[in-house]
C-alpha cells in the first residue's frame, strides 16, 4: 500500500470517528453509554413529574400518640397540632415531633372525674382562649367547673385563669364533661346526675343536664328556665354534635347494675325532658322524649364522644369497645354499624380533623375498666375512606 493510500485511509477513519463523536454529543442515548445516560435522564424526568404530587399513600389508620394516661378529649389548634386532656390532670400539646405536658391545677382525679373536656373559643385566633372542664375537691365535696385560660402555644403555659361556671355537682361517677360551641355561638356543656338520679328532673340544679351559656359564663338568652339549663332528664351525657341542619345530637349512658344496656342517642331540643330516671329505652311518658336510637337491654355501648361528618354520626363505645356509625336521615338514624369491634379496646374521644379527611379517636384502656394493650393509651387517626 502506497503512502498516499495510507494517508487517504487514515483521513477516512478520522472523519468517521469525528462523525460518531459529534452524533454522540448531540444525542448521548443513541450510542456509547446508552443505558446509563438514558436512565439518568429518565430518573430526572420522573423526579420533576412527581414534585408536589407524592406517589406514596398514607396509611389509612395511624397511631398519632401513645403511652398516654387516660386521654379524654381532643381539640385541634389552628396549626393542626392537638390538645389532648388526660384525666389525671394534664393537658398535652401534641405536635409532629413533640409532646408537651401542661399541668392543670385543682384537678381531683377520682373515678370518672378529673380533667375532662376541652374546647377552643370560636375566635381563638384572636384571643387564644381555651375552656377546660374539671372535677375538683371543695369544702362541700366534689364539684365540677369550667375554667377559661389563655393558651401560650410557644411556651406551653396556661395563663389568665377565669372560672366560667362552677358548683356543678360532682361524684366518683356520672360527671358528664363534654363541651362544644354551637352554631349559635354559645357554649354547650354536658353534666351527669352525679349519682343522684332525681336531680336530673330538677331544672333548678345543674346536674343531669345540657347547659347553654355565653363565653363569659352567663345563661344564654332564651334559655327555657331562666338559668343555664338547656335540656334535662339526662343520666350521664357524654357526646354532643350538630348536623348540617343545625340539629343537636347527644350520646348518653343507660342504667347500670341489675339493669344494663339501654344506652341512648338523642336528638336534643331546647327545654325538653329526656326522661331519666323515669323512663328508659323504648318506654314513653307524656312530656318526656324517648331516644332516637337505643342499644336495648342486652347490649351495652357505654357511648362516649360524638362527631358528625357529612351527616353521618360517629360515636365511640367504652364497654362496647368499638366505633359506631349511623346515617342521619332528617330526625332519624339509619344504617347503624359497628366498626373495629374490640380491635382497640375501650374508645372515648372522637373528632373530625380540620381538613375533614380524618376521624381522630382515643383509647381509654388505662381507666381501670379495660384490658391494657401495648403502648396504651393512644390517639389514632382513621381516614374516612375506611368506612366506604
Amino acid at each position: 500500500m502506497t503512502k498516499q493510500k495510507i494517508l487517504v485511509l487514515s483521513l477516512v477513519v478520522f472523519l468517521i470517528l469525528l462523525a460518531i463523536t459529534i452524533r454522540y454529543m448531540a444525542n448521548p442515548t443513541t450510542v456509547g453509554n446508552q443505558t446509563t445516560q438514558g436512565a439518568s435522564i429518565q430518573e430526572t424526568a420522573n423526579e420533576e413529574n412527581t414534585k408536589g404530587e407524592s406517589t406514596t399513600m398514607e396509611e389509612p389508620i395511624q397511631v398519632i400518640a401513645d403511652r398516654l394516661e387516660i386521654p379524654w378529649e381532643i381539640a385541634f389548634l389552628p396549626d393542626n397540632s392537638l390538645l389532648v386532656t388526660q384525666r389525671p390532670g394534664t393537658l398535652l400539646h401534641i405536635q409532629e415531633n413533640s409532646k408537651q405536658s401542661i399541668p392543670v391545677s385543682g384537678v381531683e382525679h377520682i373515678g370518672e372525674g378529673g380533667l375532662l373536656g376541652v374546647v377552643l373559643h370560636p375566635n381563638y385566633d384572636e384571643n387564644n382562649w381555651i375552656y377546660l372542664y374539671l372535677t375538683s375537691e371543695t369544702k362541700s365535696g366534689l364539684k365540677n367547673r369550667v375554667e377559661r385560660y389563655t393558651l401560650d402555644e410557644r411556651n406551653n403555659t396556661l395563663n389568665n385563669r377565669v372560672v366560667i361556671i362552677e358548683n356543678i355537682p360532682g361524684a366518683v361517677f356520672h360527671d358528664g364533661g363534654r363541651m362544644a360551641f354551637g352554631p349559635d355561638g354559645y357554649l354547650y356543656i354536658t353534666t351527669g346526675d352525679a349519682g343522684t338520679s332525681a336531680s336530673a328532673q330538677n331544672t333548678s340544679t345543674l346536674a343531669g343536664k345540657i347547659l347553654r351559656i355565653t363565653d363569659e359564663g352567663k345563661a344564654a338568652p332564651g334559655n327555657p328556665f331562666m338559668n343555664p339549663v338547656y335540656s334535662y332528664g339526662h343520666r350521664n351525657p357524654q357526646g354532643i354534635a350538630w348536623d348540617s341542619n343545625g340539629n343537636l345530637w347527644e350520646t348518653e349512658h343507660g342504667p347500670s347494675g341489675t339493669t344494663t344496656g339501654l344506652d341512648e342517642v338523642n336528638l336534643i331540643e331546647m327545654g325538653k325532658n329526656y326522661g331519666w330516671p323515669t323512663i328508659t329505652g323504648t318506654k314513653t311518658k307524656n312530656g318526656m322524649v324517648t331516644p332516637v336510637l337505643q342499644s336495648g337491654s342486652k347490649t351495652t355501648w357505654a357511648p362516649a364522644g360524638l362527631a358528625i361528618h357529612e351527616d353521618t354520626l360517629y360515636f365511640t363505645g367504652l364497654r362496647g369497645e368499638g366505633l359506631y356509625s349511623a346515617k342521619i336521615s332528617g330526625k332519624k338514624l339509619i344504617n347503624f354499624k359497628k366498626h373495629f369491634d374490640k380491635e382497640f379496646g375501650r374508645l372515648r374521644a372522637v373528632t373530625v380533623s380540620p381538613d375533614k379527611k380524618w376521624l381522630y379517636i382515643s383509647t381509654s384502656n388505662k381507666d381501670g375498666r379495660g384490658a391494657i394493650k401495648q403502648n396504651d393509651d393512644k390517639v389514632i387517626k382513621i381516614n374516612f375512606s375506611v368506612f366506604q
